[in-house]
Protein backbone atom coordinates (compact mmCIF):
# COMPACT_ATOMS: atom_id res chain seq x y z
CA UNK A 1 0.00 0.00 0.00
CA UNK A 2 1.68 3.17 -0.91
CA UNK A 3 0.59 6.49 0.76
CA UNK A 4 0.46 10.00 -1.27
CA UNK A 5 -0.03 13.48 0.75
CA UNK A 6 -1.07 16.43 -1.42
CA UNK A 7 -2.08 19.54 0.04
CA UNK A 8 -5.22 20.25 -1.73
CA UNK A 9 -6.03 23.52 0.05
CA UNK A 10 -2.57 24.20 1.92
CA UNK A 11 -3.54 27.12 4.79
CA UNK A 12 -7.03 25.21 5.43
CA UNK A 13 -6.90 21.53 5.06
CA UNK A 14 -5.20 18.32 4.02
CA UNK A 15 -6.19 15.23 2.14
CA UNK A 16 -4.66 11.99 2.13
CA UNK A 17 -5.00 9.74 -0.76
CA UNK A 18 -4.13 6.09 0.06
CA UNK A 19 -4.27 3.69 -2.98
CA UNK A 20 -4.13 -0.29 -2.92
CA UNK A 21 -4.25 -2.52 -5.69
CA UNK A 22 -5.12 -5.86 -5.91
CA UNK A 23 -5.26 -8.95 -8.21
CA UNK A 24 -8.23 -9.36 -9.91
CA UNK A 25 -9.90 -11.23 -12.75
CA UNK A 26 -8.82 -11.16 -16.35
CA UNK A 27 -11.99 -9.25 -16.94
CA UNK A 28 -11.79 -6.49 -14.62
CA UNK A 29 -9.50 -4.22 -13.53
CA UNK A 30 -9.57 -2.67 -9.89
CA UNK A 31 -8.49 -0.08 -7.58
CA UNK A 32 -9.25 0.54 -4.35
CA UNK A 33 -8.89 4.70 -2.87
CA UNK A 34 -10.15 6.38 0.16
CA UNK A 35 -9.90 9.69 1.23
CA UNK A 36 -9.75 11.24 4.56
CA UNK A 37 -10.43 15.32 5.50
CA UNK A 38 -8.85 15.73 8.45
CA UNK A 39 -9.25 19.34 8.65
CA UNK A 40 -11.97 19.07 11.29
CA UNK A 41 -11.91 16.50 13.65
CA UNK A 42 -15.62 16.97 14.59
CA UNK A 43 -16.72 16.41 11.23
CA UNK A 44 -15.01 13.35 9.75
CA UNK A 45 -15.71 12.87 6.25
CA UNK A 46 -17.12 9.48 5.71
CA UNK A 47 -14.47 6.91 3.20
CA UNK A 48 -14.91 6.77 -0.76
CA UNK A 49 -14.18 3.54 -2.36
CA UNK A 50 -13.51 2.91 -5.94
CA UNK A 51 -13.92 -0.32 -6.12
CA UNK A 52 -13.64 -3.76 -3.80
CA UNK A 53 -10.26 -5.15 -2.92
CA UNK A 54 -9.93 -8.55 -3.29
CA UNK A 55 -6.74 -8.64 -1.40
CA UNK A 56 -8.08 -10.47 1.86
CA UNK A 57 -11.15 -12.40 -0.21
CA UNK A 58 -10.83 -15.76 -1.74
CA UNK A 59 -9.97 -16.51 -5.26
CA UNK A 60 -13.66 -18.21 -5.67
CA UNK A 61 -15.47 -15.34 -3.86
CA UNK A 62 -13.69 -12.89 -6.22
CA UNK A 63 -15.25 -14.81 -9.15
CA UNK A 64 -18.91 -14.99 -8.01
CA UNK A 65 -18.57 -10.88 -7.18
CA UNK A 66 -17.08 -9.93 -10.72
CA UNK A 67 -19.48 -12.57 -12.51
CA UNK A 68 -22.78 -11.93 -10.60
CA UNK A 69 -24.01 -14.96 -11.81
CA UNK A 70 -23.35 -18.25 -10.59
CA UNK A 71 -24.76 -21.51 -13.44
CA UNK A 72 -26.77 -24.19 -11.80
CA UNK A 73 -26.82 -27.30 -14.03
CA UNK A 74 -28.73 -30.32 -13.97
CA UNK A 75 -28.92 -32.75 -16.77
CA UNK A 76 -30.18 -36.46 -17.14
CA UNK A 77 -26.82 -38.05 -18.31
CA UNK A 78 -23.16 -37.15 -17.27
CA UNK A 79 -22.47 -36.62 -21.49
CA UNK A 80 -25.25 -34.08 -21.46
CA UNK A 81 -24.01 -32.35 -18.66
CA UNK A 82 -20.18 -32.09 -19.70
CA UNK A 83 -21.56 -30.66 -23.14
CA UNK A 84 -23.60 -27.97 -21.39
CA UNK A 85 -21.15 -27.18 -19.08
CA UNK A 86 -18.23 -26.57 -21.71
CA UNK A 87 -20.94 -24.79 -23.95
CA UNK A 88 -21.69 -21.99 -20.70
CA UNK A 89 -18.12 -21.81 -19.70
CA UNK A 90 -17.07 -21.53 -23.40
CA UNK A 91 -19.59 -18.55 -23.62
CA UNK A 92 -18.18 -16.78 -20.49
CA UNK A 93 -19.87 -18.61 -17.91
CA UNK A 94 -16.55 -18.53 -14.94
CA UNK A 95 -19.01 -20.04 -11.92
CA UNK A 96 -20.88 -22.88 -12.06
CA UNK A 97 -22.49 -25.51 -10.15
CA UNK A 98 -23.19 -29.29 -10.66
CA UNK A 99 -26.46 -30.04 -8.16
CA UNK A 100 -24.59 -33.37 -6.29
CA UNK A 101 -27.98 -35.42 -7.23
CA UNK A 102 -27.36 -35.81 -10.84
CA UNK A 103 -26.07 -38.66 -12.53
CA UNK A 104 -22.33 -38.49 -12.26
CA UNK A 105 -22.18 -35.49 -10.26
CA UNK A 106 -18.99 -36.05 -8.85
CA UNK A 107 -17.31 -37.17 -12.07
CA UNK A 108 -18.73 -34.92 -14.13
CA UNK A 109 -17.03 -32.29 -11.75
CA UNK A 110 -13.48 -33.72 -11.24
CA UNK A 111 -13.63 -33.28 -15.55
CA UNK A 112 -14.46 -29.71 -15.50
CA UNK A 113 -12.11 -28.95 -13.15
CA UNK A 114 -8.81 -30.39 -14.68
CA UNK A 115 -10.70 -28.86 -18.50
CA UNK A 116 -11.59 -24.96 -16.62
CA UNK A 117 -8.89 -24.79 -13.97
CA UNK A 118 -9.74 -21.01 -13.98
CA UNK A 119 -12.77 -21.13 -13.39
CA UNK A 120 -14.89 -22.05 -10.25
CA UNK A 121 -16.71 -24.99 -10.47
CA UNK A 122 -18.68 -26.30 -7.17
CA UNK A 123 -21.51 -28.88 -6.48
CA UNK A 124 -24.92 -27.96 -4.99
CA UNK A 125 -27.66 -29.18 -3.16
CA UNK A 126 -24.81 -30.21 -0.79
CA UNK A 127 -27.14 -31.78 2.63
CA UNK A 128 -24.55 -34.46 3.93
CA UNK A 129 -21.41 -34.00 5.47
CA UNK A 130 -19.95 -37.32 3.46
CA UNK A 131 -21.18 -35.60 -0.10
CA UNK A 132 -19.11 -32.53 1.52
CA UNK A 133 -15.86 -34.66 1.63
CA UNK A 134 -16.78 -36.38 -1.60
CA UNK A 135 -16.93 -32.96 -3.73
CA UNK A 136 -13.95 -31.63 -2.13
CA UNK A 137 -11.94 -33.94 -3.08
CA UNK A 138 -13.41 -34.42 -6.88
CA UNK A 139 -12.04 -30.53 -6.56
CA UNK A 140 -15.34 -28.82 -5.69
CA UNK A 141 -14.35 -24.47 -5.68
CA UNK A 142 -17.78 -24.47 -3.54
CA UNK A 143 -20.35 -25.81 -1.84
CA UNK A 144 -23.86 -24.64 -1.72
CA UNK A 145 -26.53 -25.98 -0.31
CA UNK A 146 -30.53 -25.12 0.64
CA UNK A 147 -30.07 -25.06 4.56
CA UNK A 148 -27.36 -24.19 7.02
CA UNK A 149 -25.60 -27.39 8.10
CA UNK A 150 -22.94 -26.81 10.33
CA UNK A 151 -21.95 -30.55 10.26
CA UNK A 152 -20.94 -29.41 6.19
CA UNK A 153 -19.31 -26.40 7.22
CA UNK A 154 -17.44 -28.66 10.00
CA UNK A 155 -15.75 -30.26 6.71
CA UNK A 156 -15.07 -26.99 4.55
CA UNK A 157 -13.64 -25.21 7.17
CA UNK A 158 -11.36 -28.47 8.57
CA UNK A 159 -10.56 -28.72 4.92
CA UNK A 160 -9.66 -25.36 4.29
CA UNK A 161 -7.30 -25.92 7.22
CA UNK A 162 -5.68 -28.23 5.17
CA UNK A 163 -4.78 -27.66 1.67
CA UNK A 164 -7.53 -26.35 -0.08
CA UNK A 165 -9.65 -23.07 0.07
CA UNK A 166 -13.47 -24.37 -0.81
CA UNK A 167 -16.29 -22.02 -0.02
CA UNK A 168 -19.58 -22.77 1.46
CA UNK A 169 -22.51 -21.12 0.51
CA UNK A 170 -25.64 -22.45 2.34
CA UNK A 171 -29.47 -21.56 2.54
CA UNK A 172 -31.39 -19.18 4.29
CA UNK A 173 -34.64 -17.88 4.08
CA UNK A 174 -35.16 -15.49 7.32
CA UNK A 175 -33.79 -12.80 8.91
CA UNK A 176 -32.30 -15.09 11.57
CA UNK A 177 -31.62 -17.50 9.77
CA UNK A 178 -29.27 -15.66 7.54
CA UNK A 179 -27.73 -14.29 10.50
CA UNK A 180 -26.79 -17.51 12.19
CA UNK A 181 -25.79 -18.86 9.27
CA UNK A 182 -23.00 -15.62 8.67
CA UNK A 183 -22.36 -15.99 12.51
CA UNK A 184 -21.25 -19.21 11.83
CA UNK A 185 -18.89 -18.70 9.71
CA UNK A 186 -20.60 -18.98 6.16
CA UNK A 187 -19.13 -16.17 3.94
CA UNK A 188 -21.94 -16.05 1.46
CA UNK A 189 -25.10 -16.97 2.47
CA UNK A 190 -27.78 -17.78 -0.49
CA UNK A 191 -31.18 -16.26 0.15
CA UNK A 192 -33.58 -19.34 -0.95
CA UNK A 193 -36.00 -19.64 -2.03
CA UNK A 194 -36.20 -16.36 -2.70
CA UNK A 195 -39.14 -15.62 -5.32
CA UNK A 196 -41.56 -16.91 -2.78
CA UNK A 197 -40.70 -14.37 -0.36
CA UNK A 198 -40.84 -11.11 -2.21
CA UNK A 199 -37.81 -11.19 -4.87
CA UNK A 200 -35.58 -8.66 -5.26
CA UNK A 201 -37.07 -6.56 -2.69
CA UNK A 202 -37.10 -9.17 -0.15
CA UNK A 203 -33.36 -8.93 -0.86
CA UNK A 204 -33.14 -5.26 -0.64
CA UNK A 205 -35.09 -5.31 2.81
CA UNK A 206 -32.47 -7.89 3.89
CA UNK A 207 -29.68 -5.65 3.25
CA UNK A 208 -30.87 -2.66 5.45
CA UNK A 209 -29.80 -4.78 8.51
CA UNK A 210 -27.15 -7.07 7.18
CA UNK A 211 -25.11 -4.59 4.80
CA UNK A 212 -21.87 -6.29 5.48
CA UNK A 213 -23.63 -10.20 4.72
CA UNK A 214 -23.08 -11.51 1.03
CA UNK A 215 -26.27 -12.74 -0.13
CA UNK A 216 -26.74 -15.14 -2.86
CA UNK A 217 -30.34 -14.85 -4.58
CA UNK A 218 -31.79 -18.46 -5.82
CA UNK A 219 -34.99 -19.84 -7.27
CA UNK A 220 -37.11 -18.31 -9.81
CA UNK A 221 -34.78 -15.61 -11.20
CA UNK A 222 -35.54 -15.27 -15.14
CA UNK A 223 -33.08 -13.56 -17.34
CA UNK A 224 -34.79 -10.07 -17.33
CA UNK A 225 -34.28 -9.46 -13.69
CA UNK A 226 -30.35 -10.16 -13.36
CA UNK A 227 -29.84 -6.63 -13.03
CA UNK A 228 -32.84 -5.92 -10.84
CA UNK A 229 -31.63 -8.61 -7.94
CA UNK A 230 -28.14 -7.32 -8.64
CA UNK A 231 -29.25 -3.38 -8.15
CA UNK A 232 -30.92 -4.66 -4.93
CA UNK A 233 -27.92 -5.66 -3.03
CA UNK A 234 -27.25 -9.08 -4.38
CA UNK A 235 -23.41 -10.21 -4.49
CA UNK A 236 -24.78 -13.21 -7.18
CA UNK A 237 -27.84 -14.75 -8.72
CA UNK A 238 -28.17 -18.63 -9.20
CA UNK A 239 -29.84 -19.16 -12.71
CA UNK A 240 -30.27 -22.52 -13.86
CA UNK A 241 -33.27 -23.03 -16.40
CA UNK A 242 -32.59 -19.27 -17.70
CA UNK A 243 -29.39 -20.60 -19.12
CA UNK A 244 -29.95 -24.43 -19.46
CA UNK A 245 -32.87 -25.02 -20.51
CA UNK A 246 -34.85 -28.23 -20.33
CA UNK A 247 -35.46 -28.89 -23.66
CA UNK A 248 -31.67 -27.87 -25.14
CA UNK A 249 -30.18 -29.60 -22.48
CA UNK A 250 -32.31 -32.91 -23.46
CA UNK A 251 -31.39 -32.45 -26.98
CA UNK A 252 -28.07 -32.05 -26.32
CA UNK A 253 -28.34 -28.24 -28.10
CA UNK A 254 -25.57 -26.57 -26.68
CA UNK A 255 -25.31 -24.22 -29.27
CA UNK A 256 -28.70 -22.66 -27.79
CA UNK A 257 -27.13 -23.36 -24.00
CA UNK A 258 -23.75 -21.73 -25.41
CA UNK A 259 -26.44 -18.28 -26.74
CA UNK A 260 -28.24 -17.94 -23.24
CA UNK A 261 -25.28 -18.57 -21.46
CA UNK A 262 -22.92 -15.89 -23.56
CA UNK A 263 -26.28 -13.25 -23.47
CA UNK A 264 -26.41 -14.05 -19.08
CA UNK A 265 -23.05 -13.68 -18.48
CA UNK A 266 -22.83 -10.40 -20.05
CA UNK A 267 -26.10 -9.12 -18.15
CA UNK A 268 -23.92 -10.35 -14.76
CA UNK A 269 -20.91 -8.43 -15.63
CA UNK A 270 -22.91 -4.75 -16.80
CA UNK A 271 -24.77 -5.12 -13.80
CA UNK A 272 -22.05 -5.72 -11.75
CA UNK A 273 -20.54 -2.83 -13.25
CA UNK A 274 -23.39 -0.50 -12.72
CA UNK A 275 -23.78 -1.53 -8.90
CA UNK A 276 -20.52 -0.43 -8.62
CA UNK A 277 -20.67 2.83 -10.78
CA UNK A 278 -23.83 3.62 -8.33
CA UNK A 279 -22.09 3.21 -5.29
CA UNK A 280 -18.98 5.05 -6.08
CA UNK A 281 -21.16 7.79 -7.09
CA UNK A 282 -23.28 7.35 -3.91
CA UNK A 283 -19.87 7.69 -1.80
CA UNK A 284 -18.50 10.54 -4.02
CA UNK A 285 -21.14 12.84 -3.40
CA UNK A 286 -20.69 12.08 0.96
CA UNK A 287 -17.44 12.96 0.15
CA UNK A 288 -17.52 16.45 -1.81
CA UNK A 289 -19.43 18.31 1.25
CA UNK A 290 -15.83 17.92 3.57
CA UNK A 291 -13.90 19.09 0.38
CA UNK A 292 -16.09 22.16 -0.06
CA UNK A 293 -15.75 22.25 3.78
CA UNK A 294 -12.54 22.60 3.73
CA UNK A 295 -12.19 25.06 0.58
CA UNK A 296 -14.61 27.43 2.78
CA UNK A 297 -12.90 27.77 5.61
Amino acid sequence: MAAVRTNLYPRHCESVLISSVAPTSPRHGAASARWWCYSNPRRPSPPLSLGPSSSTTSTVLSRIQDAGVIACLRAPSAELAIGCARAALDAGITVLETVVSAPGALEVLAQLVREYPESSIGVGTVVRPVDARAAIDAGAKFLMGPVFLKDVLDVVQARARVDSEVVYIPGAMTATEVLSAHTAGARLVKVYPVSAVGGANYISALRKPFPGIPLVASQGITTDLVGEYIAAGATAVVLSDAIFDRGAVERGDFGAVSQQARLIASLGYEAVRRKNININDHQLKLFLPSISFCKDR
